[in-house]
């Protein structure tokens, strides 16, 4: 067997994961060229390993898990090899695009941070751990949407981060029953574990609102089909936002906000007309 064999079916690994777990992640990135579609494949597969170690391995040692991913992300970055295979996906996406070591190490930190930290009152803790575990994912992907753009990639770098913040902060208003009830979280400043009210939701959709405004410009600005995966990202998000606001806090805290099947289609359908005839920049 081949080396470059080995590494191909550990993206194909990476695609299985993205597509099982995230229909509209999936979907989004099928939008991309082969190259930068499968390198996304591979980010998500690292990030939602983490991220089940963290949120779902309850029965197990976690902190030795994450720490042994720790170990075993630090081999395959710098020997361009692993026996897990979806880092050996994303060691090569590493690679091949220049992505930055420090956006790992705070991705990793703030994964590490879920393993003992609860409750976040203070607002420049919860602004790093949503810059680690969203922020800079956003700054990977921008590296490969931007292909060795450096030029690009600077001037589309807090747009990126504004977007993955926005993405964030709807998961967690989405999963706030399954973050308070079950994992004992909460990410939010303005709400305690046991509180959920009126009041803090608005000042939480503020703080995503806002997010949202800031990264929709850099969209603008992405070329090519990049634009076009990250434009039907950002509609999908802000329809589940707008479900989420519409609804009360108690329905927020008792339900996970879905978007159902037929809206999903619908926002396909219009993000490609806007793509197709350029009116995405109109906006």
């Amino acid at each position: 067997m081949k080396a470059d064999f080995f590494v191909d079916n550990c993206y194909k690994v990476s695609e299985l994961i993205t597509k099982r777990y995230s229909t509209s992640f999936s979907l989004a990135s099928s939008l991309l060229d082969k190259e930068k579609r499968y390198a996304i494949y591979a980010i998500y597969g690292f990030v939602r390993l983490a991220d089940e170690i963290v949120d779902s391995f309850h029965k197990h040692d976690q902190e030795y898990l994450l720490k042994k991913l720790s170990e075993d992300l630090d081999y395959a970055l710098k020997n361009n090899i692993s026996t897990n295979v979806l880092l050996v996906a994303f060691a090569d996406t590493v690679k091949k695009f220049n992505i930055e070591k420090a956006h790992i190490n705070s991705f990793m930190e703030s994964m590490k941070s879920d393993l003992s930290k609860t409750t976040y009152t203070n607002p420049a803790d919860i602004e790093k751990y949503i810059y680690g575990s969203a922020g800079v994912v956003g700054l990977m992907c921008l590296k490969i949407f931007c292909d060795g753009n450096q030029g690009l990639y600077e001037k589309l770098k807090n747009p990126a981060e504004k977007l993955g913040n926005a993405f964030q902060k709807v998961n967690f208003l989405r999963d706030l029953k399954n973050d308070m009830q079950y994992l004992g979280r909460t990410y939010f400043t303005e709400i305690s574990i046991t509180n959920f009210d009126t009041q803090s939701k608005v000042l939480i959709e503020q703080s995503i609102q806002k997010d949202f405004d800031a990264a929709w410009p850099g969209i603008r600005k992405l070329q090519g089909k990049p634009k076009l995966a990250v434009a039907l990202a950002y509609f999908y998000y802000l329809a589940l936002f707008k479900k989420i606001k519409r609804a009360s806090a108690k329905e927020v805290a008792s339900n996970r906000i879905r978007i159902n099947n037929l809206k999903k289609y619908l926002i396909i359908i219009r993000v490609f007309f806007l793509y197709k005839f350029k009116l995405i920049n109109l906006l």
